[in-house]
């Protein structure tokens, strides 16, 4: 009998070699050999979270090349981290429990406690019980004691690694032509078709009109089409697809619903979040202006390597009028979005780790590459030496990051915010103040300040006196003082001297002084090498006629140009492949952010370098590379499940049929407002973020404050760090802390739940009756083929109205036994039979 404590690890990712042996003991279970497989979010996560950790705090103690092994553990292999030490098993996959690692870590038994001196930040507590949780996975081996451990010596190959597949550059062998085949209708299909037919597999039909049109307002716009919508394209797509479809396909492209559909695709990249997150999370009052810099940029189909480039080094690009001066700062907001932990007292530890964050969400936003899995050793997997991550970071540690945040006791990472070019720009939520409005804020400013030079003297009184007890009663209100003059003194800056609202964003600049990183032994801060690594990029990728990065420059600009250089193989590609996935359900390198060698090779090698070498040739047109796909016979096909191809094969690599796909949540939540009539497709001004203004989510801005009702889009409601909506995060919304190109799917209780008994529900569906009573022809038949037409994009089958007509019937029946009058039985029975549509399988789910 297998113990419940192991069947529960039983169907953990990458722990399957439980299965083989029915283990009694921890200890057991621990020191079994097998290596598992891990996938690649479970090896970033331990590259970057969990080894930098262990090198910082423990290796000292429990490691081969360590001062001494103290309890007889080593902490430097999976090997003897699962064997343990002389108290038992450091860590049992899945087990918080049974892990001593973590219960050392905690700090709740004197006994044990690691490291001794000092307890580890509640961050990397948080890091250490998710590893655990996820099943502990651990690519490191145990090496032999003779030589230095490989973490630590540079063992890389670069010219052979650029025979990675990803780091060759996009061509094709041969040009595509659909008119020699039956199917195909463009380039696309015919690389599709090509795989296809090598393994004996046949495609499904094509979707009908109906299917199709849903399908394609969803994914171009978020939103479900119109009756009227509907019906026009299914009459001229019965006399006329290929015009038909082009001609829709341009008009959803044209419209503003698309970039705020696509908008907050690269907003998941990003990692766009309105608050620092961590214990501090302060909030961001300016991020909504990178928001709104995203969508605009998708509507007006912005060239993707000018959006790259104005993301990275947009405050050094020139510009010809104040606006675009003032678009290309916002734009330079990605990299100051990030999460920060503001409560770092190590301020060189904090720089960093801040031009680490932003160097891993650079390289795998556009490159697809883990290069921050090099910033303690060299990489495990790519062709990149740790000196490679080194002379990356000393571009962004060349940067100086301007995010804001109000000063406290809690935060001591504050700054400057980029002011944005007078008139050129909207400054929301901020009104003028008059000459006495100034003078009364000011005065409201010395007011604070004297009360906290009180109490902080009072402090100073109690310590001489000896009184330790009651100068730690005051220490509270030392923090709230301080946290309201750095409010206060935060919401004075945002005027000018004549009482004039600045505008103000997020972003970066050069540092006046700009240098080459230090290469960091084991990434530990206060353990520098004597060399210096120069800014630079990735060895791996070489491109002609690379512009060299001065003296007085941080790099920024130069790394974008290399970015986006014809010859570097990623970017193109990997963008190409995003655009896809988001369209198809799955990218063609189903690891979208990872195209290393632990990543995924492409199902369609070849039709991803055309996809690449298309979007390079249309001038860089997200566009244009949308129409190439949505027009293609392989977009059109239908999700009809075949058993005979389903066991060719099964997850639908090959493409035999389109995807089904759910609703992300954004869709969800939107289309429900749309079908209830209650959707404002206004853009708000700002975000309620900068309505509160600055200051710290827990502590004097609530929960309550933040998530307000609203019917604007969802791309536009509050993304504010561990309090993200309700709506969005029950239905596997992006964490706003991490990068995202592809979004789990799950499904789970609450999400019924949600849909049966939130007031957000609830007030959609009984709004959604609303309208349809008002509408009075609506009796019998129609009522029906209204309401399935503003859930579904289709009219209901005979059996389908038949049944609601029933439904209908039978409800008034029983309301009239208990004595309800007629119309508010008839509201009851529509609100109830609205929501049994919203919270539809059909509803949520496209074919």
């Amino acid at each position: 009998m297998i113990p419940a404590s192991t069947r529960a690890l039983l169907f953990l990712p990458g722990l399957t070699f439980l299965l083989m042996a029915q283990p009694g003991s921890a200890q057991e279970m621990s020191m079994s050999s097998a290596t598992p497989e891990y996938s690649d979010e479970q090896i970033n996560f331990f590259e970057s979270k969990i080894r930098p950790a262990l090198v910082e705090h423990c290796y000292k103690c429990h490691s081969e090349d360590g001062d001494k092994i103290k309890g007889g553990l080593l902490l430097d292999t999976r090997e003897m981290s699962l064997v343990g030490g002389d108290t038992g098993p450091a860590v049992v996959p899945g087990d918080l429990d049974e892990s001593l690692l973590y219960t050392a870590v905690l700090y709740t038994d004197t006994d044990l406690e690691m490291p001794p001196k000092y307890k580890l930040d509640p961050d990397v507590i948080a890091d250490f019980k998710l590893w655990i949780e996820m099943g502990a996975p651990d690519p490191r081996e145990r090496k032999s004691k003779s030589g230095a451990p490989a973490e630590y010596t540079n063992t890389i190959d670069v010219e052979a690694g650029r025979e990675h597949w990803a780091y060759q550059l996009p061509s094709l062998s041969e040009k595509p032509n659909p008119a020699t085949s039956d199917w195909a209708i463009n380039a696309v299909d015919t690389f599709i078709e090509k795989g296809r037919d090598a393994a004996g597999l046949t495609p499904a039909p094509d979707a009908e009109a109906l299917t199709l049109v849903r399908r394609l307002y969803f994914d171009l716009t978020g939103l479900p089409p119109r009756r009227e919508q509907v019906e026009a394209f299914v009459t001229g797509y019965e006399a006329d697809p290929e015009t038909t479809l082009a001609k829709t396909v341009d008009e959803l492209l044209a419209s503003d619903q698309f970039g705020e559909r696509w908008g907050r695709h690269w907003l998941d990249v990003a990692r766009y979040g309105e608050s620092s997150g961590k214990e501090v999370n302060a909030t961001f009052p300016h991020a909504w202006r990178y928001r709104d810099y995203v969508i605009d940029a998708f509507n007006a189909d912005k060239p993707f390597d000018e959006f790259l480039q104005e993301q990275i080094a947009g405050d050094l690009l020139d510009a010809e009028t104040p606006e675009e001066k003032a678009e290309h700062l916002v734009a330079t907001s990605f990299l100051a979005i990030g999460t920060k932990g503001l409560n770092e007292v190590n301020s060189r530890q904090f720089r960093f780790d801040l031009a680490d964050e932003q160097l891993d969400t650079t390289t795998q936003a556009f490159l697809a590459t883990t290069v921050a899995c090099a910033r303690c050793h060299d990489h495990k997997f790519d062709p990149i030496p740790m000196a490679d991550y080194y002379s990356m970071a000393g571009i962004f540690l060349s940067s100086e990051t301007l995010y804001g945040t109000a000063e406290a006791l809690q935060s001591r990472r504050t700054t400057e915010l980029v002011s944005l070019p007078a008139a050129s720009t909207t400054t929301t939520g901020t009104e003028t103040k008059t000459l006495g409005e100034m003078i009364e804020m000011s005065f409201q400013m010395t007011l604070l300040e004297e009360r906290l030079e009180e109490i902080t003297e009072e402090v100073r009184e109690l310590r001489r006196s000896g009184d330790a007890d009651g100068a730690r009663a005051k220490l509270n209100q030392i923090l709230r003082a301080r946290n309201q003059v750095g409010i206060q003194r935060r919401i004075l800056d945002s005027y000018d001297d004549d009482g004039n609202p600045i505008a103000f964003s997020m972003g970066v600049r050069d540092r006046e002084e700009p240098f080459d990183s230090q290469i960091l032994i084991r990434g530990e801060e206060d353990n520098p090498a004597t060399e210096r690594a120069p800014r630079g990029f990735l060895q791996v990728i070489q491109t002609n006629n690379q512009s060299a990065i001065g003296t007085h420059e941080s790099g920024r600009r130069q790394l974008a140009e290399w970015m986006t250089s014809p010859e570097n193989p990623l970017t193109a590609r990997v963008y190409a492949n995003r655009v896809w996935g988001w369209l198809i359900g799955e990218g063609l390198v189903t690891s979208v952010d990872n195209f290393g060698t632990t990543g995924e090779k492409p199902s369609h090698p070849e039709l991803l370098d055309y996809l690449a070498l298309t979007l390079i040739d249309s001038g860089w047109s997200t566009k244009n590379l949308i129409r190439e796909i949505v027009t293609s016979r392989t977009y059109r096909m239908s999700s009809d499940y075949n058993e005979a191809q389903f066991q060719k094969d099964p997850e639908n690599r090959l493409l035999w049929r389109a995807h089904r796909k759910r609703l992300d949540a954004e869709s969800l939540r939107d289309a429900t407002l749309a079908v209830s009539q209650q959707l404002d497709l206004k853009r708000p001004e700002g975000s309620m973020v900068s309505q509160v203004g600055d200051g710290f989510v827990g502590r004097n801005i609530q929960e309550a404050q933040l998530n307000t009702p609203s019917s604007h889009r969802s791309v536009y409601l509050p993304i504010v760090r561990g309090l993200v909506p309700e709506s969005l995060s029950l239905f596997d919304f992006s964490d706003p802390s991490l990068l995202s190109g592809k979004r789990e799917v799950t499904t789970v209780p609450s999400q019924a739940l949600y849909l049966m008994n939130s007031d957000f529900a609830i007030r959609s569906a009984a709004a959604m009756a609303d309208y349809l009573a008002g509408e009075q022809e609506l009796r019998g038949p129609e009522l029906a083929t209204a309401a399935f037409y503003l859930c579904y994009s289709r009219p209901p089958t005979p059996e389908e109205s038949a049944h609601t007509k029933d439904y209908i019937e039978r409800f008034l029946e029983v309301a009239r036994a208990e004595n309800l009058s007629v119309e508010k039985s008839r509201r009851m029975a529509l609100t109830t039979f609205c929501q049994s549509l919203i919270s539809s399988a059909e509803f949520r789910y496209l074919n």
